[in-house]
Formats: C-alpha cells, structure tokens, sequence
C-alpha cells in the first residue's frame, strides 16, 4: 500500500495525516503528528450486525505508553495497566461528537484505538486523537458521516491562544481551556474549563476555532480523495408504515397520559403498561423476535414524537414548566456530623449529597502519565449507584460516566479552591447520587459548593450549574407535520418547511433522552468555569443557538445560586472541629536531613510520638497535620530544636551520651553535641563527673559558647537541671 501524507498548518503548527505504513490490516489506520506528539489512530469493524440491539457499540480506547514521554511506569510490574483518568476523559471526548454521526441502525461493531507514541510535552494528544479518529473513519469502509474535526482555544489574560501549549495551559494566568468539535458548517461538541469568563468570551474562542475546523474537514476530505476506500452499502432503516399506524393508534393516547405524570417512576410504569397493551395486541408466540423488538422501537418512537410535539406545539414540558422554569430546589448543610463538610442538594428528583475531607499535604495524588501534572490536592469523586434511579445493577467500582462527570464538577470547582499557600489542605470531596432525573452532575457541582463552605473552606465563590436542552424541528407548511429539522417534509414531501428550536432550562431525563442536546454550564455569579455540550443529532447547532443557550443557561445559574446562598451565603469562619490542623514553619533547606535524619528515622519517630503527619517541601517548608492540633506546638518546639543553629543562651534538654574525666557530652539534638565542663555540672566542687550525672541521663544545659575549631563547631554547655520534666 502507498504512503500518503496530507498536512496543513493550523495557528502556526503543522499537523499532519499519514496511512499506509503502520496498521495495515485495520479498516482505516491514520498517524496524526503535530509537533513531535504522535498518535496513531485505528479504525476496525465488524462485516456482520449485532442482532437483537438498540444501540450502536462503538468503543474507543486511548492507550497511553509511558514510553511516549520517556518515561518508565511506576509501580513493581512497571508495564502500563488500567487506563489514566486522562485516557477515559479522552475516549469520552472522542465518543461524544462521532457517535452521532453514524446512519441511524448502523449496528456493527466498531472500535477506535488511539496509541499514544510520542508526546513531546508541549502539543497536547487529545485533539490530534480526535482528529486522527476522524480521519481514520474517513478513509475506511466504515459508514461515518464525517469528516469532524476539533481544535483547542485558550485565553491567557483575555488574549485568545488557537492551540495553546500544554505549558500555557497550566499558566496561573490561563483564563480558558476550551475544545471544540464540529463539521465544516456546525458544531458538535464543547468541553471547557475556566476561571470565570463572560458568555462573550466563550462564544470568541467558539467564532476563532470555526475556520481552522473547516479546513482540518478539508484537509480530511483531501485524504479520503487519495486514500479512501469504498464504504459498505448501507440504509437506514423504513419503518414499516401500516405497523407504525397500528402502533400509533394503540399506544399514542396512553403515551400522551404518561406525559403529563410529573413523577419520573410513575411516568415509567405508565409507559411500560403502554407497551405491554401493544405487545398483547400486536406480538404473538409465531411472531419473530425482530418483529418484537420492531414493535418495541415504533413505540419508543411514538414516544419520542409525543414529548416533542408537546413541548414544541403545545409549549408544555412533560412536567409541566416553561422553558426556563427549574425545578424545585432545597439545600442542606451539614447533613454528615462527623465528616469535614457535607451537604444534601435536591433539584426535582435529582438529589446529590457531597462529602468532604480534609487531609495531609502528603495525601495529595500521585498522577502517572503524560502530562506535565505530577500530582493534585483538590479532587472530586462521583458515585452513582443503581439504586438511584430505581434499578439494579453490579458494584464494581467507577464507570467511565462516573469518573466523566466527576472530572467536570472537579473542573467546575477548580478556580474556586484557595491557594495552597493560604489553605495547605489536600481536599476530597465525594458526590454521592441519591436520585437521579436529569443533570445530576450539575447537582454534584451545586452540591459541592456548599459541602466546602459547611467545612470553612474560603473558596473564591459559590458554584451553580445548570443543564439545559434543545428540540430542533421542522414544521411543514403544506401539512403541518413536525419532525427533526427537515429539510423536506417526510410525510407529503413538501420542502416547503419552517426551520426552528425550543430551549428548555434544567432538563429533567426524559428531556435529555428524547431531545437533542445537553448543554452542562457551570459558573459563579462572575463567570463560567465549566463547559460540556453534547449533540445527539448529526447536523450540528449554529453559533446563534449556542450563544442564546450560554445566556438563557446564565439566567438558570443564577436562579440555583439565589437558591443556594439562602441557606450558606458564605463560608464558615472555622474550620471543622474534626478537620486536622496544619501549622506551617519554615526551615534552613540545609537542614532538612537533619529533620529526616538516616533513612527516615527522625521523622518517622517524631510522626509516631506526637500523632501528627509531618510534610517536608524541597524549599524547607514543613507542614504538621494533627487531627486535633493539640500536639502541634509540641513537634514544632522539636524540630525547631533539630533545625535551628545552635546560639549562646540556648537551652536544651539532651541526653549524657559519654562521660570522661575533665565532663560530660550531651547530645542537644540528631548530630550535635556539647560538653559540659566538670566545673559547669554543679554550683559545687565536682571530684569525679560519674558522682553528678551518668550515661543515658537526661539533663536540662544553657549553651554558655559557640565556637569553630579547625572547621568543627565546639559546644559550651552547663547543666541547669539535673533532674528535668520530659
């Protein structure tokens, strides 16, 4: 097979497209370069359709090679094992705008692989991923509707950055980290993080990153012109319309009674009494289990239009809000009494309890991968068990969803946390999901917030989020039929059709399942600090619509932070009384092995006399965490004692390590010790040093001279108290 390499300079950087020498055997292989970050992308699917699904499996998997970085794994096997957070963000990314544009009823299997070869530290694999994603289904014999593209725009003191480096990413001034996917005409996707920018800034970056996707779309069709191959033949599938008639007729009027059930599990028995009525009617024991599952979705589809056309005809939501109305809100603080911080947030019938801990600058996490990040002191966990939205299901530690909306309530929250200059803490806080019936990491968010203000964290500002949806439609004006956002009209063939949209604010379930978008915004009373836009419909939204979300999403957000400040408006002024203490001093970075002493041992036995953490940093900061601060003070005095430069006047209780004729040596602390005369051991006439003190005695000395002696220090000491309280 030929190599072929297509490339294009994007904000100053080449990126480029290469297939043909490297996996060969897949459907669609491509090597994405951009700098000296190097990813290669596959694209493999089965020839054969799953049977007896209603989803399209599509799976991607990032796999991160330490090596990329010149890097040796850590841990003992030292080979890579479970994917990095990094890595299933990147594979959500990646999943979100490809899905939707495979043919409806497209069910083969079809997996992507991003391997990460080389990363250079500067140009992030992320967006070379998605594009390389992209591409590879281009060129394959794969049905995808593409190309997509995706860029990176960042803003560092209101300057927008296309593509910024991974160093000006992690730059304090950094103001904005957004990415983008779309088609050369839409957009499709959105993931962003940021320190409370305005609606306009967002929709900035959104407007610069338009051109450079249409030419990375161009770049890719000019790839599929040299290098694609013949797709599959395939149609989507025709309902059968005399069925579609008896279905309709059978389940439309119980459907549009479950519409108007308000409560999410009496809605969902309704429905399922609904389908059972058409399978009683429609499915016999001769019927094949394709005409059963055909039936089940011309009833999901009846559903589908019923919601729709209720909120886009009739202007009624399924529980009976207007566009912008949000459900009922309550807050609660300090709902856990023994945790750091709590709090219970309930939206409608989604409800999320945070908890917070506080710990040891030492509990920080340890991060192992191919970023510049080593380690972080704020996380964020989401748990949502299936018990939550009235199901059953396996325990088995955090879905990639889970770890999805976690990571974005983290991002949400990040600016807001103090400095670790000012609030030396390692920070947890664990979202647990009661309920769920919409935007339950919006609720997280919202819920954390006040878990941090219940515990006395300062943080800059309250956090709200808010999830709203969009219907797209199409009316006909010769038959006033309404679908999705036609550009014929499927029943009389008219295209004479009215294009519009509904925005609904704090989408409840059934809104996000049947519509066409979730549009998550997170932010302060100041600005956004948390984007994520999924589309489920191919064609994509327009900057206009997007820009009317990011202000009717704007006054949703303020709405829950009225909410919220009724019951917190502002932090505690105390820490947690079960929150540790941490008290910070400052030493002679020369002294800290002094501290340490050999192979631990000083440390480890100040840790375990006075049950405290002790945290050392490279610059001599060293910062003691006691659950009750009671016993800080007293590990301070020793270490200052161990650290600290030994000054006439000084006074030290030490142990007489060994005696000889003419005094006494008294270890003052690890390393250093003085001498005691024999005339200084007593107010009295001293014949024999072993008549006062003896080895192993503890003693109270004044440090009476310093002095250097041939590049030594010699130690002048008399002893102040023979018998000294420990």
């Amino acid at each position: 097979m030929t190599v072929i390499n297509k490339s294009i300079e994007i904000g100053g950087k080449t990126i480029s497209l290469e297939t043909g020498r490297l996996a060969k055997q897949a459907n669609g292989a491509v090597l994405v370069r951009w700098g000296d970050t190097m990813v290669l992308v596959t694209a493999t699917a089965r020839t054969e359709a799953r049977e007896g699904i209603d989803f399209f499996p599509l799976t991607v998997d990032i796999e991160e090679r330490m090596y990329a970085a010149g890097k040796i794994p850590g841990g003992f096997i030292k080979r890579e094992a479970r994917p990095s957070e990094k890595a299933i963000l990147t594979a959500r990314l990646i999943d979100r705008p490809v899905r939707p544009r495979f043919p409806k009823g497209f069910s083969n299997e079809v997996q992507l692989i991003a391997t990460i070869l080389s990363t250079d530290q500067e140009n992030a694999y992320d967006i070379l991923a998605l594009n390389g994603a992209s591409a590879a289904l281009t060129i394959s014999e794969v049905p995808f509707q593409g190309p997509i593209a995706a860029v990176r725009v960042g803003s560092i003191g209101g300057e927008l950055i296309l593509n910024p480096t991974m160093q000006q990413l992690h730059d304090p001034a950094c103001e904005l980290d957004l990415i983008i996917a779309g088609t050369s005409d839409s957009i499709l996707m959105l993931e962003a993080g940021a320190n409370e920018v305005s609606e306009e800034l967002a929709m900035q970056a959104v407007e610069m990153a338009r051109e450079p996707i249409r030419q990375l779309c161009q770049l890719q069709e000019e790839f599929r012109e040299a290098a694609g191959k013949e797709k599959w033949p395939f149609e989507e599938p025709k309902p059968d319309r005399e069925l579609a008639a008896k279905v309709d007729q059978l389940a439309r009027a119980g459907l549009e009674e479950a519409n108007r059930i308000t409560d999410k599990l009496e809605r969902t028995a309704r429905i399922e009494k609904v389908r059972a009525v058409v399978r009683e009617q429609l499915v016999t024991e001769e019927s094949s289990d394709e005409f059963a599952r055909e039936v089940l979705a011309l009833v999901k589809a009846v559903e589908k239009d019923v919601v729709r056309r209720s909120i886009v005809l009739d202007r009624l939501r399924p529980d009976g809000r207007g566009n912008e109305e949000v459900r009922e809100i309550s807050c609660e603080v300090g709902v856990a009494p023994r945790t750091h911080g709590s709090a219970l947030f309930t939206r409608g019938q989604t409800q999320a309890m945070t908890l917070l801990t506080l710990g040891a600058v030492g509990d920080e996490q340890r991060i192992d991968g191919l970023g510049l990040e080593e380690s972080k002191r704020y996380i964020h966990h989401y748990n949502f068990p299936p018990f939550s939205v009235g199901e059953t299901g396996f325990m088995r530690g955090p879905k990639r969803r889970d770890i999805g909306h976690g990571a974005l309530a983290e991002k949400a929250l990040r600016p807001m946390i103090p400095d670790e200059k000012d609030f030396p803490y390692t920070i947890r806080l664990v979202s647990e999901i009661m309920e769920s019936n919409g935007s339950s990491s919006m609720a997280s968010t919202c819920g954390s917030s006040l878990a941090l203000m219940d515990a006395g964290v300062q943080i800059k500002a309250p956090v709200g989020g808010i999830a709203c949806g969009l219907i797209v439609h199409s009316t006909c004006r010769s038959c006033g039929n309404v679908g999705v956002f036609l550009r014929r009209c499927l029943e009389c063939g008219s295209e004479e059709v009215d294009r519009n949209y509904v925005i609904l604010t704090d989408i409840a379930g059934v809104e996000d399942h049947l519509g066409d978008m979730d549009f998550k915004v997170a932010g302060s009373a100041n600005g956004i600090t948390a984007i994520q836009m999924d589309l489920k419909i191919k064609e994509g939204i327009t900057p206009d619509i997007m820009a009317e979300v990011l202000r009717q999403s704007r006054r949703g957000r303020e709405f829950v932070l009225g909410k919220m400040r009724e019951v917190m408006p502002e932090a505690r002024a105390e820490l947690s009384e079960y929150a540790p203490r941490i008290l910070t001093i400052q030493i002679n970075p020369d002294k800290i092995g002094a501290l340490i002493g050999k192979g631990g041992e000083t440390i480890r036995g100040l840790v375990e006399e006075f049950d405290v953490n002790i945290d050392v940093e490279e610059d001599g900061t060293v910062y003691i965490t006691s659950p009750g601060g009671a016993n800080a003070e007293g590990v301070i005095a020793r270490i200052n004692a161990l650290t600290k430069d030994v000054e006439v006047g000084d006074v030290f209780v030490g142990k007489v390590v060994k005696t000889t004729d003419f005094g006494a040596f008294v270890e003052l602390k690890r390393g250093t010790d003085g001498l005691v005369h024999i005339s200084n051991l007593s107010d009295k006439r001293v014949e024999k040093v072993e008549d006062v003190v003896r080895r192993g005695q503890m003693v109270e000395v004044k440090v009476m001279e310093v002095k250097e002696d041939r590049g030594k220090q010699r130690i002048g000491l008399k002893v102040v108290d023979l018998n000294p309280k420990i």
